[in-house]
This record gives C-alpha cells, structure tokens and sequence, in this order.
C-alpha cells in the first residue's frame, strides 16, 4: 500500500475577500459555516497597512493562488483603491465591491463556472438580498 490515507484535496483559491479590520475574515468564516466551501476563499485585513502595501499583499495573493477575483467591503475603501490600481495591470481580474454573505454563498456555490462568471452572476443574488422592512 502506497499511501495508507488519501490526502484530503484542498479546493483552489477562487477569489479574495478584502477588508477593514476582521469583516472579510468573519464574513469568510460565515460562508464556511454554512456551505463547508470558505476554503475558495482567503480572507485579507487592511489593518495597519498604508494603500502600496495593500496592492502589494493583494498582487503577491493573486499571485500565490491564481485566484481571478477580489470582493471588497466598500467602493471607495483603502482595499477597493488598492485593486483599481491592479487592475490597469490585471485585465483577468475582476474587482465585485459592496460584499456581503448572500453574494459570496451564491459565488462558491458556483464552482462549476469560471470565477469572474461566477462573481458576475453572484452580484445579482447580493442585490437582491438587500431588503428594508418597517418604518
């Protein structure tokens, strides 16, 4: 016998969450509770970083894991700068702002698809999610 166990496959990095504080780690974490599938995922924290190094740290991600997309929390944030930059460079990535849990469970669900696909088709469930009730 080879090989007594079969090593546990780890599925590729998708996409990138980034974030203030701990918001893309939590958020992250949510959809691993839920679907089992937040390893598609890695979570990244602008804390204590100045906006070069968050171009930095994004492009050496994108770099490590193939990944093709970065969902950020908000459109005019310190991460969601960092990406415009990336993308004069990256035409194969594609930046989603706005995150929040219904858009990212829609997108791993989605593995079957490539992942700017995937995050396209997602932003509508993430829209859509949003609702106002009461006064």
């Amino acid at each position: 016998m080879d090989d007594a166990v079969d090593a546990v496959q780890t599925p590729p990095v998708r996409a990138l969450v980034a974030a203030h504080g701990t918001f893309a780690a939590g958020i992250v974490s949510a959809v691993e509770q839920i679907t089992g599938r937040g390893a598609s995922l890695r979570a990244m924290s602008n804390r204590g970083l100045s906006l070069g190094d968050i171009q930095i740290m994004l492009a050496q991600t994108l770099d490590e894991t193939g990944a093709q997309v970065i969902f950020t929390d908000l459109p005019a944030g310190s991460c969601t700068m960092a990406v415009r930059r990336l993308l004069r460079e990256r035409a194969d990535v594609a930046l989603v702002t706005g995150v929040n849990l219904s858009l990212l469970l829609d997108f791993v669900m989605h593995d079957q698809i490539d992942a700017v696909t995937a995050a396209h088709a997602a932003l509508e469930r993430g829209r859509a999610s949003m609702a106002a009730h009461g006064a």
